[in-house]
């Protein structure tokens, strides 16, 4: 299962499924990023923590641990 965070900077991928329980899934969702949706990678934190991607149009900065629930092709 390739996931958000192993997407390298630089690369476009699209979600292929959400993993994660109620609150999480649904605050994922909200921020645009739902199944078929592009997301862009612009650049991770030399610690790996956030994750800076580009979404719709708009800039996000994700959690590792939320990038882990987003399963990508």
């Amino acid at each position: 299962m390739k996931t958000l965070r192993d997407i390298p900077v630089g690369s476009t991928a699209r979600v292929k499924k959400l993993h994660g329980e109620g609150a999480l899934k649904r605050r994922i969702m909200d921020m645009g990023i739902t199944k078929g949706s592009e997301i862009y990678v612009r650049k991770v934190a030399p610690l790996g923590d956030p994750v800076e991607v580009t979404i719709r149009g708009y800039e996000l900065s994700l959690r590792k641990n939320d990038a882990d629930c987003i399963e990508m092709e």
